[in-house]
């Protein structure tokens, strides 16, 4: 079932959230798995770690960005730029940015002065460190929030955390906490699923097709005698 964002209904958004390791494997996509794990479990404990200066090293911003490039649209260009950032810029752009938040808008400016790094990537490395604050601005969130995914500017993006701010508090009033980034998470989650069910039906009805002419050539040279 699709998740529509005005549902308000928490356990639909729970199911959604549930299925997204599964939408994850599904996509079949190399090293996806892993890098998601790195992503959402690896790299917010290393971030923290280094609490009260938390910063993000190179090595770890160029795999954020092999992870959002492969749940997304590959634009390896961007991979080169992040991974051939100077150390010490690095440290010093995601250590302020860090330090502004929950400022987003200041922490977005502060991390897009790295080469490669515009507000959707910023906006992952934020929320891999504040998921409560900043959510990760995918294209599938973008679309069924704003409807829109494909302006990625600061200003579309501080849009895109309001809306998601507000659903978060409006389910997390339902007796249990979901962040923004869960909020990212589960829509991301359905719109992966409905887009895999509609290939799936493709499919299925070229087998289904395929096995019908296959049928009625079989059939012709009897019906064609008969007649």
């Amino acid at each position: 079932m699709e998740l529509h964002f005005e549902c308000a209904n928490l356990s639909v958004w729970k199911e959604a959230i549930s299925a997204y390791e599964s939408r994850i494997e599904s996509l079949n996509k190399p090293n996806l798995i892993s890098l998601d794990e790195f992503y959402r479990q690896e790299l917010p404990s290393l971030l923290h770690q280094r609490n009260p200066n938390p910063f993000i090293t190179t090595s770890e911003l160029s795999r954020l960005m092999q992870w959002k490039l492969t749940r997304g649209k590959w634009r390896p260009r961007l991979l080169d730029f992040v991974s051939s950032l100077d150390e010490s810029l690095v440290k010093s752009a995601s250590e302020k940015a860090f330090q502004s938040l929950p400022n987003v808008s200041k922490a977005v400016t502060e991390l897009t002065v790295l080469k490669g790094v515009g507000p959707a990537t910023a906006s992952a490395v934020l929320a891999a460190y504040a998921p409560e604050t900043a959510p990760f601005m995918s294209d599938e969130a973008m679309e069924a929030a704003l409807g829109n995914s494909k302006d990625y500017s600061l200003k579309q993006y501080l849009l895109f955390v309001d809306k998601l701010q507000s659903k978060s508090k409006e389910l997390s009033s339902k007796g249990e906490p979901f962040t923004p980034s869960d909020v990212e998470r589960a829509l991301w989650s359905s719109a992966v699923g409905v887009k895999l069910q509609s290939s799936q039906a493709v499919v299925d009805n070229k087998i289904t097709g395929s096995a019908q002419i296959e049928t009625s050539a079989l059939q012709w040279p009897v019906s064609h005698l008969v007649g």
